[in-house]
Formats: structure tokens, sequence, C-alpha cells
């Protein structure tokens, strides 16, 4: 198969995924406000919002450019990240949001995936991110994207998140 058709697929479904995603996140968004759920890190949460849509109109943009097969390892990796995506999605359940929630009386939610590695949904994403524009051909857009997820991951979202995780604990005792 062509990069070039299979970029406008690979873009459907991420779209359509991250819709419904987006819409599981303002139901439990609701759901965590209503038992009082604190937020953090406002301040850097409009940036996702930037990047993700350019990194799927990106994929979609230089896939299509590209004349050349589908990186099938590539895509391979892209498909076997979406079950470890919803055992993180499943195992936190209510929980699981694209902002930083904290509700009070909540324990940290330490199986599933949560038992192997600190933040496995940051882990996913970030393979995502790689995986699915070199599928289609698009080294550029994974390259790139991949060092501002990282930066975004690891300069704020993930500071930010243990930071309120740890003033949770302090006033939780």
């Amino acid at each position: 198969m062509k990069a070039r058709t299979a970029a406008g697929g690979l873009f459907a479904f991420l779209v359509v995924q991250r819709l419904l995603e987006l819409r599981l996140a303002r139901a439990n968004e609701r759901w965590a406000r209503a038992r009082g759920a604190v937020e953090s890190g406002q301040e850097h949460y409009a940036l996702f919002f930037v990047l993700h849509p350019a990194w799927m109109l990106l994929t979609l943009a230089e896939g299509r450019a590209n004349a050349g097969r589908v990186n099938v390892p590539a895509l391979l990796l892209f498909v076997l990240a979406q079950p470890l995506r919803y055992w993180v999605i499943r195992t936190l359940g209510r929980y699981w949001n694209t902002r930083i929630l904290i509700v009070p009386g909540a324990e940290r939610v330490t199986g599933g995936p949560f038992r192997l590695m600190k933040h496995p949904n940051y882990a996913v994403v970030a393979l995502e991110i790689a995986a699915a524009p070199l599928a289609v051909g698009a080294w550029r857009t994974a390259a790139l994207f991949t060092l501002l997820n990282a930066a975004l991951l690891l300069g704020l979202r993930i500071p930010a998140e243990e930071r309120a995780l740890a003033e949770y604990g302090r006033t939780a005792r």
C-alpha cells in the first residue's frame, strides 16, 4: 500500500479516536469536578491542543506527499500502542482525563500499566507521535513532533502533574 493512501486513513482514525477520547475526558472532568477536583497545569493545557492537531495534519500532508510504501514496522508499532492506550484509560477509569485533576479523597492509581511505569499514557503518546508519521514516510513530522512533545511533557506536563500529586499527598495526610 502506498503511504499517500494510508495517510488519509491514519488521519481519519486519529481524528475519530481523539474526538471520542475528548468526549470521554469531558464526561470524566464533569464527574471529577462534581467531587471537588482541583485542576493544575491549566497554563500549558492549550499547548497540547495545538500540538496534537498540528501533528495529525502534518502527518497527513507529509504522508500524502510521500510516494513511497507504508513502513510496516512503524505501522505495527502504532497499532500495538493502541491496546496499551486503552489499558491506561481502562485502568484509570473515571480518573482518566486530558487535564490534571486531583479528586479529594482519591487514591493514586498504581495498578495495571502504572505498576510498570509512572506515566504510561505519556509513553504511549510518545510512541504514537513517532510511529504514526513514520508509518507513512513523514519522518520530518515524526522528528519535529517527537521533540516538541518531549519538551512539553518533560518541561511542563509531568512536573505539573508531579507537583499536584505531591501537594495532594501532603494535604491528604
